[in-house]
């Protein structure tokens, strides 16, 4: 059977936080608008599926996947001028 395999919705402003998630151990803040979300268990490889979106008064023009790995996921958020953003709702899916 397929299906979601983990998912989160975070702050990514000041000090990440997760207000909820399912199969996500935590989250790394790596840079301005680059996060990895950890998994709390691993995928069975790393073929899976990531829905990723972001909201921060309209300044959030790009969502991009960087790393799958079977425990993490490495994401970005840019904006029209191509500089990283740190998105103050991240929601994200894992499909498996």
């Amino acid at each position: 059977a397929y299906g979601c395999r983990a998912w989160v919705n975070f702050n990514g402003t000041g000090t990440v936080a997760i207000r909820d998630s399912g199969n996500v151990s935590s989250i790394t803040d790596n840079s301005v608008g680059n996060y990895t979300v950890n998994f709390t268990t691993a995928m069975v490889d790393a073929n899976y599926a990531v829905c990723i979106s972001a909201g921060q008064n309209g300044n959030i023009d790009r969502e991009e996947l960087d790393t799958l790995t079977i425990s993490s996921v490495t994401m970005k958020f840019v904006d029209s001028g191509v500089a990283q953003r740190d998105p103050t709702f991240v929601c994200a899916v894992i499909l498996r």
